[in-house]
């Protein structure tokens, strides 16, 4: 039998490694961009401003970049340590777009990174804005197999189950890359991370002006987080949109969960604002009429089926996984077994539903009624954390729209400087995008359970058999470590933000010229220019 504390904790672990890493993720994707973006302005104009602008952020993006990296390799580790099973039973379709994720951020992207720090005394111009984009590019393409990886675990498509190996296998690896979910996910979450970026710079910016530093740094980086955050912040609610369409085809529990609804409505499904659960099981709920409905179906006929007709479903497809789990059963005692291998063939799509019952014994062929009741029940995440958080991370979404779009039209209108309270705004909703950021994580991976692998992998199946002393005292382990590490990077910030451009400027080159503090090889340039 399972020992669900065993897979608690590990889920617990794996949890915890996740959104500690997923601190750093955003803020690089952001950040890279908005480099290329100001380093291009340098050189189409010459204007030493724009160059010290890159230099400056850049050293808070590299100091980001490491930490993210060192937080990001422990979690590789974690699925052949924690997840065993996992590992082993889809291990040939999991590892392909994690082993490319690997080379793309070890190899392509670091040194890139490299480039960019050290390059600026040896590539021409160009040279270094080509290594700049590259540097973005590759943090977005780093991003794009991670998120190929997690797409597959919410739609496992392009793979089958080969029940002589007992594994999952790759039938199609274009369709595990083109995967639907995958891709929704991916620029939803690159847009959150656009957005964070310019929040950073938006709110760092507004602490120099409002202290009296670096004017005209601030003022410009201001300009462009204002541009980039409108784009990115409306980019991510229409891409959410598109995430939670895609959702609504492939994860329909997840949708009715993060919706709270139990019975199935007349199409077009209404919107709840807010809703409570009352004392007789009933919900005390605010709707918007049709909202819901257009949204996720895009029509106005088709129903979104509620979470007590999706367990019914769920009841069939365990029946049909039991067959499943007998046939495979059967085929191992007889390998030339034909008949057992032809409904293996038919039904392995159910398997996973039918291992739900692994929890509750372990001949599952023998389950009761009641058993496979309860394996049903399973199938639904804890409904109330999702209904909050997802409408936690939309409420954010459209404050930055709003907060954004009066950041442009300051810009527009040459006004940013010119209000404290808009300053002392954008330096408090600094945590925001961070906040949206992990609760976007948490609606992804919590409501996919009880899967590891959506309808494939029950999570607590895919566990390794570890002893509670083993997590316990791994968990506290990471847990620490990777606090000192966040410390670490604040600390790092801190310096960097308060040593200014001019200072880092001469940290990264060695030597400047006391007079105007930059290198050697920017002194002519810096001379030719017109004051600013």
């Amino acid at each position: 039998m399972i020992d669900q504390t065993v897979v608690d904790l590990s889920r617990l672990q794996f949890a915890a490694t996740a959104l500690y890493h997923f601190l750093f993720v955003p803020l690089t994707l952001g950040l890279s961009f908005m480099m290329a973006i100001m380093e291009s302005v340098y050189v189409m104009t010459g204007r030493e401003i724009w160059r010290k602008m890159t230099l400056f952020w850049g050293t808070l993006f590299g100091i980001n970049f490491a930490m993210g990296v060192a937080t990001g390799i422990v979690m590789e580790f974690q699925f052949g340590m924690n997840w065993s099973y996992y590992s082993h039973y889809v291990g040939d379709v999991f590892g392909a777009p994690l082993a490319i994720e690997g080379l793309m951020a070890f190899f392509l992207e670091a040194t890139f990174v490299g480039l960019f720090f050290f390059g600026w005394d040896k590539l021409s111009k160009i040279g270094h804005l080509i290594v700049t984009w590259l540097v973005a590019l590759g943090a977005n393409f780093s991003a794009l197999w991670i998120l190929v990886a997690n797409g597959w675990m919410q739609y496992p498509v392009g793979a089958t189950f080969n029940p002589d190996t007992m594994r999952m296998e790759i039938t199609n690896f274009m369709e595990v890359i083109f995967n639907p979910v995958a891709q929704a996910k991916f620029v939803h979450t690159v847009s959150a991370g656009y957005v964070t970026g310019a929040v950073f710079v938006m709110a760092i910016s507004a602490l120099f002006l409002l202290k009296g530093k670096h004017i005209e740094l601030a003022k410009r980086s201001m300009v462009v987080a204002a541009s980039f955050g409108l784009a990115s912040a409306l980019s991510v609610v229409v891409l959410g949109d598109e995430s939670g369409y895609v959702a609504t085809e492939h994860q329909k529990m997840k949708i009715a969960a993060m919706e709270a609804m139990y019975h199935t409505e007349d199409a077009p499904a209404g919107l709840a604002l807010v809703a409570f659960p009352r004392a007789d099981g009933s919900i005390w709920e605010i709707k918007i009429p049709w909202v819901l409905g257009l949204i996720t179906t895009r029509s106005f006929d088709q129903q979104l089926p509620g979470i007590d007709d999706l367990v019914e479903g769920a009841e069939v497809r365990i029946r049909n996984g039991m067959v499943a789990y007998d046939a495979l059963q059967a085929l191992q005692d007889d390998p030339d077994n034909q008949e057992a291998r032809e409904t293996v063939a038919d039904t392995w799509e159910d398997l996973g539903y039918g291992l739900l019952l692994k929890r509750y014994r372990t001949d599952i062929q023998n389950a009761s009624d009641a058993e496979i009741a309860m394996a049903a029940q399973d199938t639904v995440p804890d409904v109330w954390p999702l209904f909050w958080t997802f409408r936690l991370m939309v409420g954010i979404g459209f404050f930055f729209i709003a907060f954004f779009a009066l950041a442009f039209w300051k810009a527009s209108t040459g006004t940013l400087d010119k209000h404290k309270w808009f300053l002392y705004t954008a330096v408090a909703v600094l945590p925001l995008p961070w906040l949206a950021a992990e609760a976007g994580w948490i609606i992804a991976e919590y409501g996919r359970q009880p899967w590891a692998i959506e309808g494939v992998l029950p999570t607590f199946y895919a566990a390794s058999s570890l002893t509670v002393l083993d997590l316990v005292l791994s968990l506290a382990f990471y847990v620490t470590i990777y606090t000192v590490l966040a410390i670490i990077m604040v600390i790092l910030m801190v310096k960097a933000i308060k040593a200014g451009p001019k200072d880092y400027v001469a940290l990264l080159n060695g030597e400047d010229d006391e007079e105007t503090g930059l290198p050697r090889q920017y002194e002519d340039d810096a001379k030719a220019q017109p004051a600013e």
